[in-house]
């Protein structure tokens, strides 16, 4: 072999060569900064998700890739003031979920990449230009969550066909939240349903919120806002008690006793996303890697909750869900 095509070929392989490999020669760890939208606790089995498919991948937690961990808890300005953090440990990629904690992100940076794990709609909030093109330093998956809401008021219809009005609860202040209102107005219509809207902007504002309803609404449906997450457990006690079957988008709401929940399977759109940080560290450019959408939807019904409301869930439906909560 020739001199020059022996250095070239060195070359190559070094640009081949992984960076994993690369960070231990160098004695530095490529670091993900991961902006989690709610707590720890809460997106646990999401996280799980994540690393476990990055070790898959040869992202070694400690080893060959270290992790930033930054939790908003559902606070809006704190997302901006992680995310500034985040920026200034120059990490090498920021992994963040939910609207408010993505537009934090980017408004951190318009130079490190940044990757979402899920955003309800992201073209739509203007996260990204387009889902085939997004542009500038941000990619990730769409939860799809507004696309998917006229599925749950008609879930919801089929538990309890009396209904004739529903309320809906989602955090004024996040930009995702006002089009998902928007989108249960525009569901509950087309299906000669009235809408009513409780709209929440701090957890102090959640008990007013059911006495405001004051029993004019036969089904609850809940918002996919990370404040509404973490506050799983009051919203579903205080529902019980209102006696209204709820629906969400995520599967963890309805093990935590609400009635059902039809949504993305997120531990799969968080293995997912662990594949665009594999690219991104490898060097691709997130403008170059199209936004995905889920590939699998789940609908999980809670039949303790049900019997605790003296419903009868049809047969059918039950037939249709991934998982059944006895």
């Amino acid at each position: 072999m020739k001199r020059r095509e022996f250095v070239a070929l060195l070359g190559g392989a070094a640009v081949a060569w992984p960076l994993a490999a690369r960070a231990q020669q160098s004695g530095k760890l490529a670091t993900i900064g991961f902006l989690g939208g709610s707590t720890a606790l809460v997106l646990r089995g999401w996280t799980d998700a994540f690393v476990q498919r990055l070790r898959e991948l040869g992202w070694i937690e400690g080893r060959t890739v270290a992790i930033e961990y930054r939790w908003v808890e559902g606070r809006r300005e704190r997302a901006v003031e992680l995310a500034a953090e985040l920026v200034r440990l120059k990490v090498d990629v920021i992994v963040t979920q939910s609207t408010p904690a993505v537009l934090a992100a980017k408004q951190a940076t318009p130079v490190i990449p940044i990757v979402f794990a899920s955003a309800g709609d992201p073209v739509g909030t203007g996260v990204v230009a387009s889902l085939a093109r997004p542009g500038g330093n941000v990619t990730g998956l769409s939860g799809q969550a507004a696309d998917t809401t006229a599925k749950r008021i008609e879930l919801l219809r089929e538990v309890v066909p009396h209904i004739r009005r529903v309320a809906v609860m989602g955090n004024s202040g996040n930009p995702f939240n006002v089009l998902e209102i928007d989108e249960v107005r525009s569901a509950a219509h087309m299906l000669g349903l009235e809408a009513i809207t409780l709209e929440i902007r701090r957890a102090e504002d959640i008990v007013p919120a059911f006495g405001a309803l004051g029993g004019r609404a036969e089904a609850l449906y809940v918002g996919g806002d990370p404040l509404l997450i973490i506050n799983w457990t009051r919203i579903n006690t205080l529902a019980l008690g209102a006696r209204l079957p709820t629906i969400s988008t995520f599967r963890d709401y309805a093990a935590a006793g609400g009635l059902m929940s039809y949504g993305p399977n997120f531990p799969e759109l968080y293995r997912r996303a662990a594949d665009f940080v594999d690219k991104i560290l490898r060097g691709a450019k997130p403008a170059d890697i199209p936004v995905e959408q889920p590939t699998k939807f789940d609908l999980v019904v809670n039949l303790i909750t049900a019997l605790a409301l003296g419903l009868t869930v049809p047969p059918t439906l039950l037939g249709r869900a991934d998982e059944v909560i006895e």
